[in-house]
């Protein structure tokens, strides 16, 4: 396929699909990341399309909520956490999860599991698993945040504290390398905590972007988790302080032909 003819595909898919990234427009037309992004730049410099890290889009969708940038964000290694994730999940298991993209992408990867009862505070969590197979969905009530369609506040706080969950499973946007763990909103982060007092088993899922980076609000240390599952093994430093406390990391790397996708 002659570039020209690629390009003019490209901007058909992406008016299509709203976004793209690079890694599946790679596979769309078979050839390396490379290609796609010299196929690109000419459309990116025209204005006809706008980067964002790891994919495309249109330039009207920079006025989206950013939660539906994130979604696309880091979306390979969201998959591959997620579907980790899923693998740990038996059907008739009971989990929290909470609003962020990355619970989000666990719900769609647990959608063939059964019988599960969901804790969650996301409206989006909550339309993707309350439909299917016999599960139980509970969700908060509260303040509804514009932005990710979650609860947040005493209220949701409140209902989170009712049960007793095997799971609680929540993610974050920051991982310093002394092992602490923070939210970027002081609500998400009561939220983590409230999950976490009721769970037999604390995960956090967070992709390698979140590594060395800090965050406004401070959730908690390495002590106060049990699993992290991730996509790429941290850094050596990090590794050590995770390990010392207890943590056992799982590393779900994406699947052959993704790595490489879409960025946080």
């Amino acid at each position: 396929m002659f570039a020209t003819h690629r390009q003019n595909e490209i901007l058909r898919l992406v008016r299509a699909q709203q976004t793209c990234t690079i890694t599946d427009l790679a596979n769309t037309f078979a050839v390396s990341d490379e290609t796609i992004r010299r196929d690109l730049k000419p459309l990116v410099a025209e204005g006809l399309l706008v980067k964002v890290h790891g994919g495309i889009m249109l330039p009207a969708q920079l006025d989206e909520p950013p939660f539906r940038r994130r979604m696309v964000e880091q979306r390979d290694a969201k998959r591959a956490i997620a579907a980790r994730i899923a693998q740990m999940i038996d059907d008739g298991d009971s989990l929290l999860l909470d609003g962020g993209t990355t619970c989000v992408h666990i719900a769609h990867a647990l959608e063939s599991h059964s019988r599960l009862t969901v804790v969650t505070n996301s409206a989006e969590i909550a339309r993707l698993l309350a439909p299917r197979n016999g599960n139980r969905v509970l969700m908060a009530g509260g303040e509804l945040r514009a932005d990710d369609a979650s609860a947040v506040g005493e209220s949701a706080l409140a209902f989170v504290r009712q049960f007793h969950v095997r799971y609680a499973i929540v993610s974050v946007t920051a991982i310093d390398a002394k092992g602490r763990f923070m939210d970027a909103q002081p609500a998400d982060a009561a939220l983590a905590l409230a999950a976490f007092s009721q769970a037999e088993r604390r995960v956090v899922v967070a992709d390698h972007s979140k590594f060395g980076h800090s965050a406004l609000a401070h959730v908690f240390g390495p002590d106060g988790l049990d699993i992290l599952v991730t996509d790429v093994a941290p850094a050596a430093a990090l590794s050590k302080v995770l390990s010392a406390a207890g943590v056992e990391t799982i590393c779900a790397a994406p699947a052959p032909g993704e790595a490489g996708g879409s960025g946080t």
